[in-house]
């Protein structure tokens, strides 16, 4: 066996495993709270690591197939991996806080990046369920990891319970079209979404399903609400952005360039459409900034498997493009949130009224987070949406992308009540507030300086792509 392209091919998953091993050596050896403190540096850098060597590999345009039919890196995967990757080290930011003294969040979060990176190189079903489950059971627990509610036990059941569906239905889907094709190789899937075969489509629409659990698209996102609210602020920031993500590009690389026909243009164009109407919708009522978020992430799950009903030529671009502009645009939004004793009032809206005059970068953060996630020019949300209803059109659905559009824009309300809270009401600070700690503070800058990037140079950006 020839190993070298072994070890190119994989070398940002041989990094994040190396850390992996690295802060379970340092935690057994040095004990829970200095462990912990090194864990930290452990994991950004061994992170940082992956991102740079996922990045220079796409830069030299590598491709490879060290495990043929299993698993493979291009320049496009590459790339997606190096954003995802990227992504992740403000999240281990936050978690300086909130996960001081526990190493155990540092192994699970590698551990499902480790589940994340793996996604997006497999070539057949068995590499893609191991990266699913792989990303999915480490989340189970970050959910309950220096909980501070005592709803946390009920949303990491409802989500385990949930995420137990979502693979029971993915391997069910995936065992009736390997009985169709005879194969577990992913490009079944693309012959099967153009087959008149029962038995193939029923499998494509179990597996469709199974990934709308997994994104939360309605009506299977009752579990996103209440683990989103639950979950510490490095853990929800990280489901909304890196687990979000992945499944999405999963789901591309299920596609791949295959076109979508009736009757799967009605099953992914009308349950996301729903998703957006209602996710934005039920945000208006919300009271809790975290169970807000939850709410727009339903919505922006829609849009983003929209992107499904594009040419296949523009998918991964589309989706890689939004999934870099939303994940910076929320973990800036988190970023910005100041520590509180007490986890409900941090988390609540009202909390942020006149947050501007305590704490002018964070309001100013929020802000910009907020109208870009309304999708309003010339902020990245809004390139990255007019890019996934252009390729709808492009494709020919021009209904769908006006009803995606007019979905789309009752977001904006909720948006703007948080700006108008933090910009435009007055409030005395309650106890316990706290300025927004340093490494928040960095966490925000790593994710601002390519957001500004991205809405001066988008093109540039989406040609890298």
């Amino acid at each position: 066996m020839n190993w070298q392209p072994v070890i190119t091919a994989m070398l940002p998953e041989h990094l994040l495993l190396a850390g992996i091993v690295l802060a379970l050596c340092v935690q057994i050896v040095s004990g829970v709270g200095s462990g912990a403190r090194s864990a930290l540096k452990i994991s950004v850098f061994f992170v940082a690591a992956a991102t740079v060597a996922a990045a220079a590999l796409a830069i030299g345009g590598y491709s490879a197939a060290p495990f043929a039919g299993q698993f493979s890196v291009s320049p496009a995967t590459l790339a997606a991996k190096a954003i995802l990757l990227a992504l992740t080290i403000p999240v281990l930011l936050l978690a300086r806080d909130d996960f001081a003294d526990d190493s155990q969040f540092h192994v699970l979060l590698l551990s499902s990046l480790y589940g994340a990176s793996l996604l997006l190189s497999a070539d057949s079903f068995l590499t893609l369920f191991l990266g699913l489950e792989l990303m999915s059971l480490p989340v189970y627990v970050l959910v309950l990891l220096a909980y501070r509610r005592p709803e946390a036990a009920e949303a990491a059941l409802k989500y385990l319970v949930l995420g137990g569906a979502a693979t029971a239905t993915f391997l069910m889907g995936v065992s009736l079209l390997f009985g169709n094709s005879g194969s577990m190789a992913l490009t079944t899937f693309a012959q099967a979404l153009g087959s008149t075969s029962t038995l193939a489509q029923a499998a494509v629409v179990l597996i469709v399903v199974s990934f709308f659990l997994k994104a939360a698209v309605v009506p299977f996102h009752a579990w996103a609400p209440d683990a989103y609210e639950a979950a510490s602020i490095p853990v929800t920031a990280y489901m909304a952005t890196i687990i979000k993500a992945g499944v999405l590009l999963a789901m591309v690389r299920l596609f791949a360039n295959a076109p979508v026909t009736s009757p799967m243009v009605e099953l992914i164009a009308i349950l996301p459409l729903a998703s957006m109407v209602w996710g934005n919708l039920t945000a208006m009522r919300q009271t809790s900034f975290r169970r807000m978020i939850a709410y727009s992430s339903i919505a922006h799950a829609g849009y983003l498997f929209y992107a499904l009903l594009g040419a296949g030529e523009t998918r991964l671009q589309a989706i890689v493009f939004y999934l870099l502009a939303y994940g910076l645009m929320n973990l800036l939004a988190f970023a910005a949130i100041a520590p509180h004793a007490d986890d409900k009032r941090r988390d609540d809206l009202d909390a942020m009224r006149g947050l501007f005059q305590r704490d002018p970068w964070a309001a100013l953060m929020i802000g910009l987070a907020m109208l870009s996630l309304a999708g309003i020019p010339p902020l990245p949300g809004f390139i990255a949406k007019f890019l996934i209803f252009k390729n709808v059109i492009a494709a020919g659905y021009t209904m769908y992308a006006v009803l995606g559009l007019i979905g789309s824009y009752l977001g904006i309300y909720f948006y703007l009540r948080v700006i108008q809270y933090m910009f435009m009401s007055t409030r005395e600070p309650a106890a316990g507030v706290a300025i927004t700690q340093r490494a928040a503070v960095g966490a925000g800058v790593i994710c601002l300086i390519p957001a500004v990037i991205v809405s001066v140079l988008p093109g540039w950006v989406i040609g890298l792509l």
